[in-house]
């Protein structure tokens, strides 16, 4: 048999999307297998004017159509495009975090940057630019081969070496997506740099990125598997009519996938509080180092403080117990140096094992001071008066540092370690290799003694004192010019004072480094340039005040210059590396001396204070998600409950309160309703009607809707054609004419005996398709006339 096609009666065809809407066919060829006849599963053809004509193929399923509208794009193809823009969105924001990290060296980040940007721009002007399978495999043999040389020449790290491997497969593999297994690769890349990322920093910025990238993760794996879905299925879904149902399913992505976002932190939130936690030390076997270490070790040159003052990295956060307004400047005192040999500063110090207590305190013994006395014993002879504590707690970062700051002079460490030594400059540090220093809390005495009491101590310098008086080669001018200040002053104390006057006001403060080194730094700063930062400072002091037979050390440390009142803490910032000065006085121990000139702890004002609240975020971050641990949730414990029972009497109290006022309502109420009584019978008659009216709200809305589909069927045509359909099957059924649940319009109309009436079912069934497959709304408003028809045929 010779197929030809029919001529299109009435109208063309219109295409909406994925969707076909066929009008003016005749009823009985449209109608068969549930409302599909071979007329609609075949491909299209069109004629010389663009008409689109269907053709049969005799296949039980819809073959792809292609559509006349340039402006449609079809769910299918929508969808792939945004999961591609989702997966090269995933992957940037995984870059991004680990760029934030900020340990990504500057060629990484450019070369890797430029070729994700080259692939944005690439996927917003719809082109594609892919690598061969032939050059993809020589590129990445290459690469490891390059690992090799990265790992033992140029990073010689390994976790480096890897993080740039890992870069180079996201390269590689987003110009080669081809297959699906290959955005799995990709998605799986994405992730080890978050993981790397999450390795690498403890900052608070992290938090920001990891919700992008959750965000983006979701939309990946719901367009995946709608991608998925949407191949492996046999049969397809119609569509709607609407030129624009890709953008409706990108806003509906777009508000899913944060609630889905939110609900999964939420609940990875609720896990994390929850399980049991020990603390994990950051992480710092596999962390970079820092060179914050290099001014806190035992050997520092001249200018190694002055090279972290460069850095506005914040150190640590200190919160002093009771102090809400940063009432206090003080010296955090991390390691003390005794040998100097006119560059450097070293230390060869004897350790001692800090004894752990049962109550997990380590107890420092008071020869840290190298007082001869104890304090009762010192206030018994000198009339001193008793010392003056003080509690804080020390969050700090990891700076690559395994020493304790501590305000002079410490008397207990509490943390959880395992074991810590100091030395005999009273240097306090964790010995536990696998452990650095995070959170711990001190007391500390920061009392010192009254200039009267210094003035009155003996010059006798104990024998373990005396390496504190070696003075290496020096120029002449030196010893002079510490004479010289020191006049005819006839003690120690005065001596040293003078000496920190002098320094502080005939010598200028400045950041700025020596541009080449020099044979003698000191003989230079005190006679040549005249200023310098820290470390010039106290090392002339502590130099002259040996040349004057007074034993003297520096310190390396920082000091209090920003409190934050919104959290209560002091934050510590690289730039508050410090060096200062402890000479030694019997019977009092050591004295600490700041010839350098500084300011004051201050509080930020105006628009600076927004660096406050951030820095409070950050806190928080550092703390209660980066080092939570036991101890934090037992406090999170402790306080739950105590919140959970006062927030229980504040209820019971509420519902006590609650109980009393309406019982004196009711009461009230009781002698109202005598007074009141045909009052409340109405009252009662209208609230009996407002409820039916709401049990009964759907079913009135329906009415309304049914109403509003009678009179104006072209507003909704489809939807006023199966309201008149189920009308005039059941006119049928009460007439005897049952409708099987399984038949089609067609296979209805035929089982109709009665002639005149199914001609007039016939013509119904005609006019219903048009309105309900074809949105014809012509053919809606006939309708209701049609159903007349139907009512009175057999009838006469």
């Amino acid at each position: 048999m010779t197929w030809r096609p029919r001529p299109i009666l009435r109208r063309a065809v219109v295409t909406f999307g994925a969707r076909n809407c066929r009008q003016g066919l005749p009823f009985r060829k449209r109608l068969s297998k549930n409302g599909r006849s071979d007329w609609d599963t075949g491909p299209a053809l069109r004629n010389s004017v663009g008409t689109r004509i269907i053709v049969p193929n005799g296949k039980n399923h819809l073959m792809p159509q292609s559509t006349s509208q340039h402006d449609v794009i079809p769910v299918s193809q929508a969808i792939n495009k945004y999961f591609e823009i989702s997966i090269y969105l995933l992957v940037l924001m995984g870059f991004g975090t680990l760029a934030s990290t900020g340990t990504l060296d500057l060629p990484t980040v450019a070369l890797v940057g430029g070729a994700l940007a080259l692939r944005g721009y690439l996927l917003a002007r719809n082109r594609r630019l892919f690598f061969s399978e032939r050059w993809t495999t020589p590129l990445s043999v290459a690469y490891f081969v390059f690992y090799a040389a990265d790992y033992f020449l140029f990073s010689r790290s390994f976790l480096a070496a890897t993080i740039h491997l890992v870069l180079f497969a996201v390269v590689v593999r987003t110009f080669s997506l081809r297959r699906d297994r290959d955005y799995v690769m990709l998605t799986i890349i994405a992730f080890l740099m978050v993981l790397a990322s999450a390795v690498l920093t403890v900052d608070s910025i992290f938090l920001a990125f990891f919700a992008g990238f959750m965000l983006t993760g979701v939309a990946s794996f719901i367009l995946m598997e709608m991608r998925r879905s949407g191949r492996a299925a046999e049969a397809h879904a119609r569509h709607s009519p609407d030129a624009h149902e890709h953008r409706h399913l990108a806003f509906s992505l777009a508000r899913l996938t944060p609630i889905l976002a939110a609900m999964i932190l939420a609940g990875a939130a609720v896990i994390f509080f929850v399980l049991p936690r020990t603390a994990s030390g950051y992480m710092g076997a596999y962390a970079f180092g820092t060179n914050y270490s290099t001014g806190f070790s035992d050997r520092v040159q001249l200018g190694g403080i002055g090279q972290i003052q460069q850095s506005t990295a914040v150190v640590m956060h200190i919160q002093i117990e009771g102090d809400k307004a940063g009432e206090y400047a003080l010296h955090w005192r991390g390691i003390s140096l005794a040998t100097f040999d006119g560059i450097n500063w070293s230390n060869t110090p004897r350790q001692y094992v800090l004894p752990r207590n049962p109550d997990g305190t380590f107890t420092i013994p008071g020869f840290s001071q190298g007082a001869t006395l104890n304090s009762a014993e010192r206030i018994a002879a000198t009339g001193q008066e008793p010392g003056r504590v003080i509690h804080y707690r020390v969050l700090m970062e990891p700076i690559g540092t395994n020493v304790f700051f501590l305000a002079p002079w410490a008397r207990r460490v509490t943390g959880v370690y395992r074991r810590l030594q100091i030395d005999s400059g009273g240097a306090v540090t964790n010995s536990d290799a696998q452990g650095g220093v995070g959170i711990y809390e001190a007391d500390s005495d920061i009392s010192q003694p009254s200039a009267t009491l210094l003035r009155r101590a003996g010059g006798f310098v104990p024998p373990f004192a005396a390496e504190y008086l070696r003075v290496p080669e020096l120029d002449s001018r030196i010893p002079q010019l510490a004479q010289q200040i020191a006049g005819s002053t006839s003690n120690n104390y005065d001596k040293a004072d003078a000496i920190e006057k002098y320094l502080k006001t005939h010598y200028g403060y400045t950041l700025q480094l020596l541009r080449s080194p020099v044979a003698d730094p000191l003989a230079n700063f005190l006679f040549e340039r005249r200023q310098g930062h820290c470390e010039y400072f106290a090392s002339s002091m502590a130099v002259m005040l040996r040349t004057l037979g007074i034993p003297a050390r520096i310190v390396n440390g920082f000091r209090s210059s920003e409190f934050n009142d919104i959290t209560g803490q002091y934050v510590i910032r690289a730039r508050d590396a410090h060096s200062w000065v402890e000479a030694y006085f019997p019977g009092y121990g050591w004295i600490t001396f700041d010839p350098t000139p500084g300011g004051s702890v201050g509080s930020v004002r105006g628009w600076d204070r927004i660096a406050l609240y951030l820095d409070a975020a950050a806190s928080f971050w550092r703390e209660w998600v980066v080092s939570y641990d036991s101890s934090h949730q037992y406090l999170l414990g402790h306080s739950m409950i105590r919140g959970t029972r006062n927030n229980a009497d504040r209820m019971r109290m509420k519902a006590q309160l609650l109980y009393l006022r309406m019982l004196h309502w009711v009461r009230g109420t009781q002698q109202g309703v005598r007074a009141m009584q045909s009052r409340w019978l109405w009252t009662s008659l209208l609230a009996a009607v407002a409820i039916l009216l709401l049990a009964n709200l759907s079913r009135i809305f329906r009415m309304i809707r049914m109403r509003r589909l009678t009179t104006h069927p072209e507003r909704s045509p489809e939807q006023a054609a199966t309201m008149w359909y189920k009308r005039m099957v059941r006119c049928l059924s009460r007439r005897g004419v049952e409708k099987a649940k399984s038949a089609t319009a067609q296979e209805f109309v035929s089982t109709i005996a009665d002639a005149e009436l199914r001609t007039q079912v016939g013509l119904f069934s005609e006019a219903y398709e048009l309105a309900r497959f074809g949105n014809s709304a012509k053919d809606a408003r006939r309708l209701p006339q049609l159903l007349e028809e139907v009512e009175s045929a057999g009838k006469r």
